[in-house]
Parts: structure tokens; C-alpha cells; sequence
């Protein structure tokens, strides 16, 4: 019989506690704390996302039904929704945003060597960000339209991995494309953006920081066509064309040239027009990396589904933000766990074993292939019955 660590434990310990503790001493987080540390709120907080909690009152519920497992798990105080709450309410949000920047540089690090679909040894990045619906009169700090609050996660999502590099939590205000100022290009990487980025001046100080984008035009763009290349139409290019843009202002921001490529996506039956500012890659090659960039739509769409980021715990933007970090790192951890221990399982099927097996004492990697057997098994069951 197996009497080791909770399961919990055992996926709390790919965290790098000594790298928590200087984000914690950098920011002051213990600051006239005399119980209840940044490490039991994290783990709280993490315990509420691995289980699917919904309010601080079912947190406190469930980790008192199982208070003799508290020790065990890492958590060294009671826990009490009035003692979480004044923790995400009063306790800086950065502590968490840099320790999920720490998880994130590790979780790269693994995911590096990562097929995403393309033969391109460049990295390649897709922006974007998605929108959650608040209540003005319950968050009136998160700003959107005039009955309307909402905040804004603006997401670089590393395609090998699908890892998030670099996020921005804002209210609903912000515009998209004012991202860009706050991000620091790589060199020699790509930048896959919708047309919500299309800003010629920004785009040229990303050129000249000697970054690649990939984004599409707009319908009313100005331009003069330099030259054409050929291409071979049966891959769907209708067109390769370098050129540059004639709009007054347009062309003053951007004063270089530009490759400009039109697509049929026999699919969709959709024609695409691509502006890059990359002249070596194939114009098929083009098109496919910004097929790529619906990988960030599918992971907005998975957390949001998955993760608890749509009802909060606290009101306030500090709580508010605690909570999507916390959530971010829980995210990228679980992406860790896979790798390390080398697993087939998706994220989806981890994280519902672990929400269910999360007090269980046994090996992690027990659970998740007698999970495997037994969907193994229910599908020759089906298979059988099928045929009969």
C-alpha cells in the first residue's frame, strides 16, 4: 500500500519554492503577515483551480472537510475566506505575475525542441487577447462602455508548447494594438497578429529591431506594387508581390518596402491578403504561419473553459489579477508535469484526473494510467458492442 505524498503534493513539488520566496521578498509580501503566508495563499488558490472551487466559501469548505490533509498538502495555517480574501485583496499581484514568468522560462526551456506544424527552427509568436465580461457596478475600476465593465488578457502565446510568454491584464478600454509598446521584440522571431495590430509605425520599429510579422491588410490600404514573384497557383497563392504604401501618413510611418501576399483558403473559400516584412520564407510558408495563429484562439478558449477565470473570488483589480496569474501558473505547471514525467495524456484529461484524485495518496503517474487502462478498456467494450 502506498503511503506517500497526496497527489497534490507530489504536482506541487515541480515549483521552484526558492525562486517564490524572492518574488515574495521582492515585493514585501510578508510584510506584518504573522500566519497565513504568500505560500498558503498560492496553494489555496491552486487547490481552488485544480478543483474547479467556486467561490471562497466552497474553497474554505472543502480544505476544512479535510483539514487533517492540510499539513500534507504544503498549507500551514487554518484557512478561512476572510483570511483568503484580505490575502488576494492586500497582497501585491506581482508577486505571482514574476513567479508565473519563472514557470513560463521553465516550461520553454522544456517545450523548445517542439514540433508546432512548420519546419522553422525561428520562434514563432501569436498575439492576441480576449475579453471577460464584469459587472460595472461590482468591478467600476474595469472600465469598457457605459454599463459595461470588462478586462482585457493580451496574450504572446509561444506556438511550440503553446506556452503564454508575455500577458497584460487591462480593462476593457485598452486597445489592442498599444500592446505592442509595452512588448520587446525578439530578434530573428515571428510575430503572428490579426488586423487589430495593424499599425504601420509600430510594425516598422519591430522591423527595425530586427523581428519578423506576419498580419493581414486591410481593405483600403494604399500601396504601389514594386515587383511580383511567381508563384504556383495550385497552392492556393494567387499573388506575391513586393510593394510600398502610398497613403500619406501610411507611408510615412512605414517607409520601407513590404511583401504583400494574396491566399485562397479553399476551406473556407475565403481570400486572405497577408502583409509580412519577411522576403525569404516561401509565400506558402506565409500562409500557413498565419493558419498558426488560431492556436491562441483555442487557448483563450481552454481557459476560459478549464481554469477559473471567468467568476473571481475578490473584486478588487488586485484579487482580480492574483486570481488570473495564479491561474496562468497552475496552466503552465500542469504543462511542466506533462513533460517532465513524460505523459500522452492532453491537458484537458490531466487536469481532470488531478481534480478528482487531488487528495488520493499514490504515485501521479499511477493515477493517470489506470485512468488510461480503464478508457482503454470502455472503448473495446463499445467496440464489442457495436458488432454485436
Amino acid at each position: 500500500m502506498y503511503s506517500g505524498k497526496l497527489i497534490f503534493s507530489q504536482v506541487m513539488e515541480h515549483l521552484p519554492l526558492k525562486e517564490f520566496h524572492r518574488c515574495v521578498d521582492r515585493y514585501q509580501g510578508h510584510y506584518k503577515v504573522q500566519s497565513f503566508s504568500c505560500l498558503d495563499q498560492f496553494l489555496c488558490m491552486a487547490f481552488a483551480q485544480l478543483t474547479y472551487r467556486e467561490s471562497l466559501r466552497d474553497i474554505e469548505a472543502c480544505l476544512r472537510a479535510q483539514q487533517s490533509k492540510q499539513y500534507h498538502m504544503g498549507i500551514r495555517s487554518d484557512v478561512s475566506r476572510s483570511t483568503l480574501a484580505y490575502a488576494n485583496e492586500t497582497r501585491d499581484w506581482k508577486i505571482y505575475a514574476d513567479f508565473a514568468q519563472v514557470l513560463i522560462h521553465i516550461a520553454r526551456e522544456l517545450y523548445a525542441g517542439d514540433d508546432f506544424g512548420l519546419e522553422l527552427t525561428e520562434t514563432v509568436y501569436a498575439l492576441d487577447s480576449t475579453t471577460i465580461d464584469l459587472c460595472l457596478s461590482v468591478f467600476p475600476w474595469a472600465h469598457f462602455r457605459k454599463t459595461k465593465a470588462a478586462v482585457k488578457l493580451h496574450t504572446l502565446l509561444d506556438l511550440r508548447g503553446n506556452i503564454p510568454t508575455f500577458i497584460r491584464i487591462s480593462d476593457g478600454k485598452m486597445h489592442d494594438v498599444n500592446v505592442l509598446d509595452e512588448m520587446i521584440p525578439e530578434a530573428g522571431t515571428f510575430y503572428v497578429m490579426d488586423r487589430g495590430y495593424l499599425d504601420f509605425e509600430r510594425l516598422y520599429l519591430l522591423g527595425q529591431r530586427l523581428a519578423f510579422f506576419v498580419t493581414r491588410s486591410k481593405s483600403n490600404m494604399g500601396f504601389r506594387r514594386l515587383y511580383s514573384h511567381p508563384v504556383e497557383k495550385s497552392t492556393g497563392i494567387k499573388c506575391d508581390q513586393t510593394i510600398a504604401l502610398t497613403g500619406f501618413y501610411s507611408a510615412k510611418d512605414y517607409p520601407d518596402k513590404m511583401r504583400r501576399i494574396h491566399y485562397f483558403d479553399q476551406v473556407t473559400e475565403k481570400n486572405l491578403t497577408f502583409l509580412t516584412n519577411n522576403f525569404l520564407l516561401p509565400s506558402l510558408t506565409i500562409a500557413q504561419l498565419y493558419k498558426c495563429r488560431w492556436q491562441v484562439e483555442l487557448f483563450f478558449k481552454w481557459i476560459k473553459q478549464h481554469l477559473r477565470i471567468k467568476k473571481f473570488y475578490g473584486t478588487s483589480e488586485n484579487a482580480v489579477k492574483t486570481q488570473v496569474w495564479i491561474a496562468i501558473s497552475v496552466y503552465v505547471l500542469v504543462a511542466i508535469l506533462k513533460k517532465r514525467l513524460k505523459l500522452e495524456e492532453s491537458l484537458y484529461t490531466i487536469l481532470q484526473i488531478l481534480s478528482v484524485t487531488i487528495f488520493e495518496k499514490m504515485p501521479v503517474l499511477q493515477a493517470l494510467e489506470s485512468s488510461r487502462d480503464k478508457i482503454t478498456e470502455n472503448n473495446l467494450v463499445n467496440q464489442l458492442n457495436l458488432f454485436d
